[in-house]
């Protein structure tokens, strides 16, 4: 009756050869075999050897005649440089006998041409690419955009995140220089490199110009994978907390928070949440009533019950049916919340029979050997706030003294023993369970003249993309949106398939099929990219100042963050987590390594042999996690979860048997559940005891009974406008050049301020002696009070 659980481990990265296979496009297969046919031609030209034979010394020297072969101003001489750079990148595949071979001499080749400076050279070639106004004119112009228009940009990403990939990895045989290599790497990506501005953003600007239309030949694939790779898994080579690194990965971030609340002297954090959720177990989903009443049908005929099955629609592109849309009819109507937010309480129909079917005959109790062993206990440690504390006591006084103290947490007169017995519990959880955050401290720290900022990595980011950020913002959701398999083709909306298609459009069906699982697997990937990027921003900005993560947020609101990701959730969310969007035996570098079997229409449906797919999930867990952080103590936020229907949406991602998937669905449930009305949560036992189990609890936090204080009538525009002041306070105390008056230092120093230059108006020497009669010579002057102490 229910899925079977996955066994997924969440991390910032699939395994190594999977990373690697997803660079390629199944259209690009053709060019490896270009890109060692050049590389053979000018190499053989220098000498009759293998390049694996060459000494280290030799293969130095052809490096260097490469690089200097690269500054040539002729375009197609340098591209077939740059293809033979590839294919040393590549692992010279053509001389390895296994796949392994081949990620050793790619590793080996990779660190001896970032120890001749081919980064920075390319770095140089991708900035004049992408201001290439000529290219940029043609493919505007172009009435179908191909792979063809993208060649020299693909070529030059391609070799600059193999690049990125292999250096971050750090591997026990690595030699002296290479560990030395890794760190002066990491500290180049983190500096400004180009115009003094760091790496990220020359590729952020190449997302919006794409986006904007200016640019519609650029590879936004490659250049996602390159900007996640780039800016959020470089921290696992820090050697040192001191050394400088771009952002890291979850992990690391976990560590840096560790350290972050080290230096500020916070309590130490209970658990580590990513190793709390892996030993989790995943929660049955709560059946909907029309399996529970086919089931009850299939008792009374004596047959066993059917197991609905979803169907795997085909993955041929030009097929007129969506791959994600629900074959079977009765998963459409399971919840008709669709159709209804809840929030007046009104029990929708099949919830209803839930209510009046009699439950199903209870199965035979198991043996007492059979029985299961639950863990005891709940899985996080509980929390409070100080707000909480001082809201407890403001109810209490109002009721049992008849006034309130303000925010007042250590006066009791007049309580009961029970409420101090209750504020005693609730301090002792405040002192020694870490509730107070980094966020609210540093809030905290944030005066006027009180503030010291660090230049991290994500503090130099984080300025360079301020002035643009609402754009980069925009142009990122604008290719989810673009990606996500619920969109519909509009004639308006961004080709993001330029880099996939071919020149020539596919004849025969196989190709077709062939090019469908293309496209639908190239969407899959700009998704996790986009996905996992966008959450790594919020976590790293968030870390490193509350007011960057909620300037961020406030943008993915305002952008439609949360409607987009409810409507990517919108969908068969089973059929999108097993989707077969691969051809094993195209992936690099099993195809560049052994002979390329006949392909035919069994294989291609057939796909590979895993429960689920690595990236979707990921990406699902991904998009969960960023609506949690939008909404997280946002009233208004969280009254958009309700006004946009989401429950039903999200109850039926409870589906996906994978326990740290259901946690973050239970959150955003459990945020609503007093806005869903009584009766939705009677509805919903099931739901609500899971939320019980696997969720936080918060003291004092009545979410399952909708009486607290802040369910009341919302105003979006005030509480974000109100956020929006503070935001603003902050970036131009620390940011605006022409500071404001109001955040500006007093100059105390007497020299100082009588050696500042003042711009008089030009009539001022006519009235000069007027005004020193009646400000200076008229007033008395006590000389005296000089001389006495204040």
């Amino acid at each position: 009756m229910e899925s079977p659980n996955l066994e997924f481990e969440y991390g910032d990265m699939d395994t190594l050869t999977a990373e690697l296979s997803e660079l390629y496009s199944y259209t690009e297969e053709l060019e490896f075999a270009l890109n060692r046919d050049y590389f053979e031609e000018d190499f053989r030209s220098h000498g009759t050897k293998r390049w694996i034979e060459l000494a280290v010394e030799e293969q130095r020297a052809y490096v260097m005649r490469l690089l200097d072969a690269l500054e040539v101003t002729d375009r197609d001489k340098r591209l077939k440089v740059a293809r033979a750079i590839l294919y040393l990148a590549q692992g010279v595949f053509d001389e390895c006998d296994t796949e392994v071979d081949v990620l050793h001499w790619s590793r080996h080749n990779i660190f001896l041409l970032y120890e001749m400076g081919i980064f920075t050279a390319l770095l140089e070639l991708l900035s004049m690419e992408i201001d290439n106004s000529q290219a940029c004119s043609s493919a505007v112009r172009k009435p179908a955009i191909s792979l063809a228009d993208s060649t020299e940009l693909r070529v030059l990403l391609s070799i600059m995140y193999l690049m990125v990939e292999t250096i971050r990895v750090q591997t026990e045989d690595d030699r002296p220089e290479w560990v030395a290599a890794r760190a002066a790497f990491k500290n180049e990506l983190g500096s400004p490199l180009y115009n003094g501005e760091p790496f990220a953003l020359l590729l952020f600007t190449m997302v919006t110009k794409f986006c904007s239309m200016n640019a519609p030949h650029f590879p936004m694939k490659k250049v996602l994978l390159l900007v996640f790779v780039h800016k959020c898994r470089l921290s696992r080579l820090c050697l040192h907390p001191s050394i400088q690194f771009t952002l890291g990965g979850f992990e690391e971030l976990q560590e840096m928070k560790v350290r972050g609340r080290e230096r500020l002297n916070l309590p130490p954090l209970p658990e580590d949440s990513i190793k709390v959720v892996r030993a989790m177990r995943a929660a049955s989903p709560p059946a909907s009533a029309i399996e529970l009443i086919e089931q009850q049908q299939q008792q009374k005929r004596g047959r066993r019950s059917r197991r609905p099955l979803v169907k795997q629609d085909s993955l041929d592109t030009y097929n007129e049916r969506d791959p994600f849309k629900n074959d079977d009819s009765r998963d459409e109507e399971e919840d008709p919340e669709d159709t209804d937010s809840g929030i007046e309480g009104e029990v929708d129909p099949l919830d209803r029979d839930v209510i009046i079917q009699p439950p199903p005959p209870p199965p035979p109790l198991r043996p007492p050997t059979e029985r299961v062993n639950f863990p005891k206990g709940l899985p996080w440690a509980p929390k409070v706030r100080e707000k909480d504390i001082e809201h407890f006591l403001e109810t209490s006084r109002n009721k049992f003294i008849g006034f309130t103290l303000g925010n007042d947490t250590e006066t009791l007169v007049g309580l009961p023993r029970p409420i101090h017995e209750s504020v005693k519990t609730l301090k002792q959880v405040l002192l020694f369970i870490p509730s107070i955050s980094l966020s609210h401290l540093r809030i905290s720290l944030s005066l006027p003249g009180e503030e010291e900022v660090e230049e991290t990595p994500a503090e130099m980011l984080y300025l360079g993309m301020l002035p643009n950020l609402s754009q980069y913002v925009i142009a990122l959701l604008k290719l989810l949106l673009a990606a996500a398999p619920t969109s519909k083709a509009k004639t308006d909306s961004i080709n993001i398939l330029a880099d996939v298609l071919p020149e020539e459009m596919p004849i025969t069906v196989l190709q077709s099929m062939k090019l469908g699982i293309d496209v639908n697997r190239h969407k899959e990937i700009i998704v996790k990219a986009i996905s996992a990027l966008l959450l790594l921003l919020l976590k790293h900005f968030k870390l490193n100042h509350i007011y960057q993560f909620e300037i961020v947020s406030q943008h993915l609101v305002f952008a439609n963050c949360i409607p987009l990701i409810l409507k990517f959730f919108n969908q068969n969310i089973m059929s999108y987590i097993s989707a077969k969007n691969s051809i094993c035996v195209l992936d690099f570098p099993h195809c560049v390594v052994h002979e390329m079997p006949e392909l035919t229409a069994e294989s291609l449906e057939a796909g590979d042999s895993n429960q689920f797919c690595w990236r979707n999930l990921f990406s699902c867990i991904n998009l969960l996690r960023i609506l949690n952080k939008l909404t997280k103590w946002k009233h208004s936020r969280t009254m958009m979860l309700v006004v946009f229907k989401s429950a039903p949406i999200l109850k039926r991602a409870l589906k996906v048997k994978q326990a740290m998937m259901q946690l973050y669905v239970l959150k955003l449930l459990k945020i609503q559940t007093k806005y869903l009305g009584r009766q939705w949560r009677k509805s919903n036992m099931k739901t609500m005891s899971a939320i019980y189990q696997k969720v936080r609890h918060r003291l004092n936090d009545d979410w399952a009974y909708g009486n607290d204080i802040d369910a009341r009538p919302w105003d979006f525009q005030a509480e974000e406008c109100a956020l929006r002041e503070s935001i603003e306070k902050f970036n131009s105390r620390r940011y605006d050049k022409n500071k404001n008056g109001d955040f500006t230092p007093v100059d105390n120093c007497l020299q100082s301020v009588l050696g500042q230059r003042v711009d008089l108006p030009e009539d001022f020497h006519y009235s000069y002696e007027l005004w020193l009669e009646r400000e200076v010579f008229s007033q008395p002057i006590q000389w005296e009070g000089l001389l006495q102490n204040p």
